[in-house]
């Protein structure tokens, strides 16, 4: 069984980029309106806004993150250090050290991506 997440997005190519350098999610799919990361049990399908309710949305730069949402994805990775570079190389962030805490077995940090959508970032501690 797979489980997953979508993310509606404005800019398809900036948000695959970003995931998938970020998340550490392989691109699996491709097309003109969405595409899918990642592979089980987890993928995220990043789906293309419809061009006419894009044209409505307006992204700052840089993002504002949007906090207001209830939901928030949470992603492993091999280093907090390297995401937050790449993160920061890709439009988005990832929250500075001083604000990491540990959950469990990890080091936890949020941030954004380049249209503000939260997410966490969990690295194995020790």
């Amino acid at each position: 069984m797979n489980y997953g997440a979508v993310v509606y997005v404005k800019d398809l190519s900036r948000a695959v980029d970003f995931y998938a350098q970020v998340g550490g999610l392989p691109v699996v799919h491709r097309e003109d309106s969405y595409a899918l990361l990642g592979t089980a049990p987890f993928q995220l399908v990043l789906h293309r806004i419809p061009p006419q309710w894009a044209a409505t949305i307006e992204i700052a730069s840089p993002p504002q993150r949007r906090e207001d949402t209830p939901i928030k994805l949470i992603f492993l990775v091999p280093s907090l250090a390297q995401a937050r570079a790449a993160a920061a190389r890709l439009g988005g962030q990832v929250d500075d050290p001083a604000s990491e805490w540990r959950f469990q077995a990890f080091t936890v940090r949020d941030g954004h991506d380049p249209e503000g959508n939260v997410f966490q970032l969990r690295q194995v501690a020790g």
